[in-house]
């Protein structure tokens, strides 16, 4: 008997919406997940959703790795946080952030730097929440936008409120758009039905499929005026810690979508226009396996480089105890000021200011702002490694 396999022509439906100059234009309204008819896992597609499940699995163990896990954590959140926001157009750098945080004092525009800060904060509450048994739902996903864009740019965009107005991407208006989401009055509609699904209404979904199916149909509702991209990518790893398939959020996907940008941007459209879901569902766990397997070997590169380090430091004779504090601190911060030093190793200014020199001079750490107060130093060869693929986006 032959089997006819149903096949989507698209995952939704458009409706004519009137814009700001009586234009007339067609606004895209997604059907709710899971996808009908049911997606079609071909083996090629299953080996590559379970190499991803397997590169998740290595990254959970991460922590037998390193010494102290939450130190690469900390790193790893804020390239994360570097990433996505430059997919968005700033031009801030890692060092960039890591300046700011520690003197309040960026190398660049302070609305590019602010906004990276402001994304870890968002991150960070989103994950508090989630460990305090709060649920993964729109309040959720609100409260983390309202942190998104309280500060700097963005933040007259109606923080923490869905938008009651048009918006579209791509254009200088809706008629010339690559994509029009929903109008605000069916928007919350597709919402609710978003919500369902993330609680596993009709059905349970795997977790990482979810994460993808649930990723794409965020960004085709695109609910917020300002930010839809950056919470959509917080989205991913919030939902993985929330299912459990995570330990700690360490797999980001900003990287792989910023090399990839444009298929990124091709294959998302493809499942609003041709439902093409598979096609998304492969490229998202090819990000999901590539990046967690370079994660992996970033934490093995940077427990090599501060072991070497250490076996350096440990033949500076007398000074070696207090220049080995200071390095374990710049572990901790790779760019530090004196008084972190002091905060983190509890010696006196005259020991932390000796101990960063005699770093310095064994070519272990760089001063950075070249001036007589508030200086700041940094650990550049474990900030090489953490900042690759972090440069703007030009």
């Amino acid at each position: 008997m032959q089997v006819v396999t149903m096949k989507r022509e698209s995952t939704g439906h458009y409706v004519s919406i009137s814009t700001v100059g009586n234009e007339v234009c067609r606004a895209f309204v997604p059907e709710p997940l899971p996808p009908s008819p049911p997606l079609e896992i071909s083996p090629a597609l299953q080996e590559r959703i379970n190499n991803a499940h397997l590169s998740v699995g290595g990254l959970n163990t991460i922590e037998t790795l390193l010494p102290d896990p939450t130190l690469f954590l900390y790193m790893y959140v804020r390239k994360e946080a570097v990433l996505s926001s430059q997919i968005e157009g700033t031009q801030s750098s890692l060092s960039d952030l890591l300046q700011f945080e520690a003197l309040d004092a960026p190398g660049v525009p302070l609305d590019d730097v602010q906004e990276v800060s402001n994304y870890v904060a968002a991150l960070d509450h989103g994950l508090k929440r989630i460990r305090d048994g709060f649920p993964l739902c729109l309040r959720l996903l609100r409260e983390i936008h309202e942190v998104l864009l309280s500060r700097g740019r963005g933040s007259d965009k109606s923080p923490g409120e869905f938008r009651k107005s048009q918006n579209w991407i791509g254009g200088l208006r809706p008629g010339l758009a690559s994509h029009v989401p929903p109008p605000p009055d069916i928007m919350m509609d597709c919402l609710g039905d978003l919500e369902k699904f993330l609680h596993d209404q009709p059905e349970r979904t795997p977790p990482l499929i979810k994460a993808a199916l649930a990723h794409a149909q965020f960004e085709t509702i695109h609910p917020f005026l300002d930010g839809n991209g950056r919470v959509g990518r917080l989205l991913i790893t919030l939902l993985l810690c929330h299912e459990k398939i995570l330990r700690e959020p360490m797999l980001y996907l900003s990287l792989y979508f910023k090399t990839h940008r444009q298929q990124y941007y091709d294959l998302l459209q493809d499942v609003r226009t041709q439902g093409d879901w598979e096609a998304w569902i492969d490229f998202f766990m090819t990000a999901v396996d590539e990046t967690a397997t370079q994660a992996v070997e970033t934490a093995r590169r940077l427990v090599k480089v501060a072991d070497e380090d250490r076996e350096k430091i440990q033949g500076a004779g007398r000074a070696a105890g207090s220049a080995l504090r200071a390095h374990h601190a710049m572990l901790q911060r790779p760019v530090i000021s004196i008084n972190k030093v002091i905060e983190l190793t509890n010696v006196t200014h005259k020991t932390a200011h000796a101990a960063l020199r005699t770093l310095e001079n064994m070519g272990l750490a760089r001063e950075v702002t070249g001036k007589q107060r508030n200086i700041l130093f940094a650990y550049d060869r474990y900030l090489e490694i953490l900042s690759e693929g972090t440069e703007p986006i030009r």
